[in-house]
């Protein structure tokens, strides 16, 4: 039975009014026809010339404030000119719009009243409409007014158009939804923006040997061992084995580097004098944008690079030239793909070289609409507030939606659209709530809140459908799973090759270097980790930033950390899975018992057919499996995957669980609440040891039967085998085929309740578990 809130948690499909109500199926109608066009009044504020005077000192500190009913937006005010330049764009929302005038006046900045300098008028009903891709509105030359119509010195360049979101002016410009916030840096905050992700290399330094190293201890047998530096990335090789002054390594050590290359490859050699002490022998620095790119398998030439030393003498750096030298070969990876996703919900997966990559297979475009019923994120005077926007990750390119102040039901209505090269990835859309709106980080280290997150898969989408549903917005809380609302979206996967979109189908996920040269699961895990900070780090110094948070719940950072919740999730998936094969071994059961004498006789029927005629073996089973495809097409999905919290047990958490899920890494727990998780991850584990344990006892008595392990039961399988093939060589198939089928199917009268001689005798067979201690 269907729990009474799993409603809420399904995705909802809508019929919205995109693109002005142009959608005839005809992409050229409108530049925005996956949105609900929203109108917009817009006001360009360019210059001012011949302003007149108004300070006693003969100055003017001229601003221009832009009013419309209750809505007021104001200019940046220059000091002491006459002749200002703004190139200011102002946007009023017309579903907002109270007035029938539009005021613009100049005013003079002062410390106790502005002054009055001059202001024009607008009738509303005279505004031009302006409809992309339409050029711009040329500004013109405005003579300003006094309050009584009088017209006074100075002139003002204004461009006063009504538009929709598609204009090029949209992104920059001030809107009155956001005429609470103050200051240039709110303002940069809350507007629309496109990112990308550095450019990612993956770093392989090959550490060969070194030569005529000079310890400062001679007495001795030096340990020494490389240590390689790029930037907040630190790895070492073992200590070399031969104890010499030219030791050997040929190890490999790994890193990711993002472009513009930034910080050196430093590489010190160093001997370990004492557990806890280590001298470094010689360092060298290598620069990013010498070192060779490969692109394939074949391998870069080896080079020397000269170590030199530094000591301090009287508190001064004196560097010290030896003729100690280190072998390796650096490179940079262009044939892998630079993985900084959770595998799962992959977004890109072409190699670093722009060489490799293969023409894009179609376009995706993503109409952001709107979102309902949005939590309460915080309180701003004594009022609970969500100041909402949303990001978009595809590829290397995140979009970020403008933030619409305080509302629980804002409208976005923007569209983007990327390049596809692979149907088989998926697109992330997260909801946050702006913390930032006050100017920028003076918010005391505020946190950007996340308010949930769509995934999308593109191979699930069918091709030129406009696919318009309300997400709901799911995240889990120690509390448990919690509906934060739900956002609107519309998503269509255009696909521009057929042929070359069904030969991806073909390739390997992943580019070829991953197959010939594969990483390590363990060099995967920690490169990850690295091309997510570095990732996370480069937005965050974007203007305005996208913030390590943010990227971090794109990017799905946590995802390997251990939850009891995700453990049992997967166990019901990997019996989800074996449920099938264990329907088809009690349905083959209930033939053999004869539970239904009609179906058991059809399948004598047609076993005996299969049998004189084996040549129709394959043909049948293939008729078949096309014959259950086209049934199951009735039922085929008609909307995109969602995130199911029946399926990811979110429903049904233990709060312990939750609280388990949520703890800090390392644990911020008291200790007896550690020492009951850690016997419960015990126990659960030891029934996961049991049944890895049985699988490998199966494999092993198959291996025991030709191993002598047991000889009585290896001469009997031998001798057994001997019969058989004597059998088999003078009997024919369909003979032998006939009596073992006919046996399998015998009726309930004719078997036995005990185990059958083959399972007894596969039972008795030895295993390794003797040897286990």
């Amino acid at each position: 039975m269907q729990r009474p809130h799993q409603e809420d948690f399904s995705l909802k499909e809508t019929k919205p009014h995109l693109g002005g109500g142009k959608i005839t199926g005809d992409k050229l109608t409108s530049t925005y026809d996956l949105v609900e066009q929203m109108q917009y009044l817009y006001v360009r504020v360019v210059k001012a010339k011949d302003l007149p005077a108004k300070d006693v000192t003969g100055s003017l500190d001229p601003y221009v404030e832009v009013k419309l009913g209750n809505y007021k937006g104001t200019t940046r005010h220059f000091e002491k000119k006459s002749n200002p330049e703004w190139s200011q764009v102002f946007a009023f929302s017309k579903d907002r719009i109270q007035a029938s005038v539009l005021e613009m006046t100049v005013k003079d900045k002062d410390f106790v009243k502005d002054d009055f300098v001059g202001r024009v008028l607008f009738e509303l009903n005279d505004i031009p409409k302006r409809v992309p891709p339409d050029s711009p509105l040329a500004p013109q030359w405005y003579r300003l007014e006094e309050r009584n119509g009088n017209k006074v010195k100075g002139e003002l360049m204004l461009a006063v158009w009504m538009g929709n979101q598609a204009d090029e002016a949209f992104p920059e410009a001030w809107h009155s939804d956001a005429a609470a916030v103050s200051g240039a840096d709110g303002l940069a905050n809350i507007r629309s923006k496109v990112y990308l992700s550095p450019k990612l290399w993956y770093l392989r330094v090959n550490v060969i040997e070194a030569q005529d190293l000079i310890p400062n201890d001679k007495s001795r047998f030096p340990e020494v061992y490389v240590k390689a530096i790029l930037g907040n990335q630190a790895l070492r090789t073992r200590v070399s084995m031969s104890k010499t002054i030219n030791p050997l390594w040929n190890e490999d050590l790994m890193f990711v580097a993002a472009e513009p290359f930034e910080e050196p490859l430093i590489l010190s050699v160093e001997d370990r004098v004492a557990p806890n002490k280590d001298e470094v022998l010689g360092r060298c620095a290598i620069p990013l944008q010498y070192v060779d790119r490969r692109l394939d398998h074949r391998p870069v030439n080896t080079r020397w690079f000269n170590l030199e030393k530094h000591v301090i003498v009287e508190g001064e750096k004196k560097e010290i030239k030896f003729a100690s030298r280190i072998h390796m070969r650096v490179c940079l990876e262009g044939g892998y793909h630079v993985l900084d996703e959770s595998t799962h919900y992959s977004s890109d997966l072409r190699p670093t070289a722009k060489q490799l990559w293969k023409s894009s297979i179609g376009v995706l475009e993503v109409g952001v609409l709107s979102a309902q019923g949005l939590s309460p994120m915080k309180t701003k005077d004594g009022r609970a507030t969500t100041d909402a926007y949303c990001v978009a990750k595809y590829g290397q390119k995140w979009v970020r939606t403008r933030t619409i102040i305080d509302s629980f039901a804002p409208r976005w209505n923007e569209q983007y659209t990327w390049e596809v090269f692979d149907p088989c990835t998926v697109i992330t859309i997260g909801v946050f709530d702006n913390c930032h709106l006050q100017g920028g980080d003076k918010s005391g280290g505020a946190r950007d809140s996340r308010i949930g997150k769509v995934r999308i898969r593109l191979s699930t989408l069918e091709t030129d459908r406009v696919y318009t549903h309300s997400y709901p917005l799911l995240v889990l809380h120690p509390t448990g799973v919690k509906k934060m609302g739900e956002i609107h979206l519309a998503v269509r996967f255009t696909c521009s090759s057929l042929v070359n979109m069904m030969h991806m189908y073909s390739q390997p996920l992943l580019p070829k270097m991953h197959y010939l040269h594969p990483l390590t699961v363990t060099q995967l895990d920690n490169l990850r980790h690295q091309a997510t900070q570095i990732v996370s780090l480069r937005l965050s110094r974007a203007e305005p930033p996208l913030r390590k948070e943010i990227v971090e719940y794109m990017l799905d950072v946590t995802s390997h950390m251990w939850s009891m919740r995700r453990s049992k999730a997967n166990f019901f998936r990997i019996m989800g899975v074996l449920g099938v094969v264990i329907s088809v071994g009690k349905w083959f059961d209930q033939i053999c018992n004869w539970k239904n004498p009609i179906t058991t006789v059809l399948i004598h029927i047609l076993f005996l057919i299969l049998v004189l005629y084996p040549e129709l073996i394959l043909p049948t089973i293939f008729l078949y499996l096309f014959l259950i495809g086209i049934w199951y097409y009735r039922w085929r999905p008609r909307h995109p995957p969602h995130m199911d919290t029946r399926l990811s047990c979110a429903d049904t958490a233990h709060p312990d669980e939750l609280d388990e899920e949520f703890d800090t890494f390392p644990t911020s727990r008291s200790p007896d609440i550690i020492r009951m998780r850690y016997d419960r991850i015990r126990s659960i584990a030891g029934r996961i040891q049991t049944v890895v344990g049985d699988l490998a006892t199966q494999g092993e008595r198959l291996q025991s039967l030709l191993s002598w392990r047991d000889p009585r039961a290896t001469a009997l399988f031998v001798i057994f085998c001997l019969a058989a093939a004597v059998v088999l060589y003078v009997t024919p198939f369909q003979a032998v085929g006939l009596l073992t089928g006919f046996y399998v199917l015998r009726h309930p009268r004719f078997r036995y309740k005990l185990p059958s001689v083959p399972l007894n005798f596969f039972r008795r067979l030895p295993a390794r578990t003797d040897c286990m201690l």
